[in-house]
């Protein structure tokens, strides 16, 4: 077992430990959804708490239990290792390392591109004015999230490589607390992170996804229970899809539900939704060129440890 497999597995069997407590008795009930999500998770979030995801699931039988996780790489760990049934929106580049580590997952749907909405800031004065200026400094970023990619391919457009940075790996929390402090150079970031941080300081960014990568938002769940709940699958992705089209037609009103649970002002959270294209459709084949891009791209750096074949994984398809 590589080194990569054996710290997913070794941080799914944590995981595995935690769910006995997160979920307790709710996942021993035969007809429990268990969904996790994360801050970033702007349409899950919103059906929650507008109540419109528990009342269509009902319908069908189920009931939801919920779980937050601080990045989409752990939630991840978390459907692979059984403790979540359902994955609420992730980046393009978290199933591609969740493949590699030989989790058995499903793409149940996506949000389309939204490029803008994530970026690598510096503060206001700092003397860094281009990518290229980044050559020998410190840049935090949550390894596997999509911002991995955009810096990724931010100093490929620059001529550099992973190489020629120093990268520390945090968790958002943990990210902006460096930046502020000026243990890192740069920020590699995404909403409502982003707009948080614009909102509460001055900041500068450097670039954000447009041009250098799509960044798209993939629903996921295990395999195992989107196979045997075909019904609770599609409660779920009809909710969540109806929800972005609510949320874009109304974007005042998506931003009041949302900013109590996310713990920000509305104005802050209209202007992450605003970079969002809250547009939730259907896995087509074609999807998984792009998947296999950002797998070779990873490959090739030394950052995943094996090839991944990304048309291997399994998709949900509605029934017609």
């Amino acid at each position: 077992m590589n080194t990569s497999a054996r710290g997913f597995a070794a941080r799914a069997i944590s995981l595995l430990a935690a769910s006995l407590l997160i979920t307790g008795s709710a996942a021993a009930q035969e007809n429990t959804i268990r969904i996790g999500y994360q801050k970033s998770s702007t349409l899950t979030l919103i059906a929650k708490a507008r109540g419109t995801l528990e009342k269509s699931l009902a319908a069908q039988g189920y009931k939801i239990h919920w779980a937050e996780f601080t990045s989409g790489t752990p939630l991840l760990e978390a459907v692979n290792v059984g403790s979540i049934d359902v994955s609420a929106d992730v980046a393009d580049t978290v199933p591609v390392f969740a493949q590699a580590a030989g989790a058995d997952i499903t793409y149940v749907a996506l949000e389309t591109p939204s490029p803008e909405a994530q970026a690598i800031l510096v503060k206001p004065d700092s003397p860094l004015k281009s990518i290229a200026d980044l050559k020998g400094k410190r840049i935090a970023v949550t390894k596997g999230a999509g911002v991995h990619l955009l810096v990724t391919k931010a100093l490929e457009s620059a001529g550099l490589t992973l190489k020629d940075v120093e990268l520390a790996y945090l968790q958002p929390a943990d990210g902006r607390a460096a930046f502020e402090r000026g243990s890192v150079d740069a920020w590699a970031v995404w909403d409502p992170f982003f707009s948080e941080v614009q909102k509460a300081s001055s900041v500068r960014v450097l670039a954000d996804g447009k041009g250098l990568t799509p960044y798209q938002r993939f629903y996921l769940g295990s395999k195992s229970f989107v196979t045997k709940n075909p019904q609770a699958v599609k409660a779920f992705f009809d909710e969540i899809s109806a929800t972005g089209k609510w949320a874009k037609a109304n974007p005042k009103a998506a931003a009041e539900v949302l900013a109590p649970v996310v713990g920000t002002d509305a104005a802050t959270v209209e202007r992450a939704n605003s970079r969002r294209s809250l547009d939730v459709r259907n896995v087509q084949p074609a999807v998984f060129e792009e998947q296999q891009k950002i797998a070779d791209t990873f490959v090739a750096l030394a950052v995943l440890p094996k090839p991944v074949v990304t048309k291997n994984a399994a998709v949900w398809v509605p029934a017609k």
